[in-house]
């Protein structure tokens, strides 16, 4: 499977625009992106007006301490999982008072992978007062680096998806 093409300052500048106009805050929850996405929207001038800020959860704990992922939906489903992204979009909003959040957890690699859950499998999720959105990605096995920046392209492009109504 090809790499996704990295993310574009456009994607960045789109978000901003968009919830800079409507008035509305953006907060990222992030595990194997380390603030890579929150890095991208704040590469984007003015992005105060929007962003919020966010989180790098990358160990279980901080997960639960930071913006209260329940323990046993880690124990029971994995750090990497559907049920854990939700719950990381959801507690980063909540947390924050923000009025979106998106949040990535996955298998960047090189270790850390297996047969159920292979190194490339990553969860995007983003959450509104509507509904919480949450994908599933398996990039493959493209390198820990290719890997990340295919995550955050991918979030990037589920925040805008959300931000204008737009499903692929």
């Amino acid at each position: 499977m090809a790499a996704k093409a990295p993310a574009t300052p456009d994607q960045g500048k789109q978000i901003i625009d968009l919830l800079t106009e409507k008035k509305k805050t953006i907060v990222t929850a992030e595990s194997c992106t380390g603030g890579m996405i929150a890095a991208a929207l704040t590469d984007i001038p003015g992005a105060s007006a929007a962003l919020y800020g966010g989180y790098v959860t990358y160990a279980n704990t901080a997960k639960t301490r930071m913006i209260h992922v329940q323990a046993r939906l880690i124990r029971d489903y994995g750090a990497v999982s559907n049920q854990v992204a939700r719950a990381m979009a959801d507690g980063a909003r909540n947390t924050a008072h923000a009025d979106y959040a998106v949040a990535v957890t996955g298998i960047a690699g090189p270790d850390g992978g297996s047969d159920r859950k292979p190194v490339g499998l990553v969860y995007v999720a983003v959450s509104s007062e509507l509904a919480t959105v949450v994908i599933e990605h398996r990039f493959g096995d493209l390198g820990r680096d290719e890997i990340r920046k295919a995550s955050v392209k991918a979030a990037l492009d589920l925040v805008l998806q959300v931000l204008t109504g737009v499903e692929d």
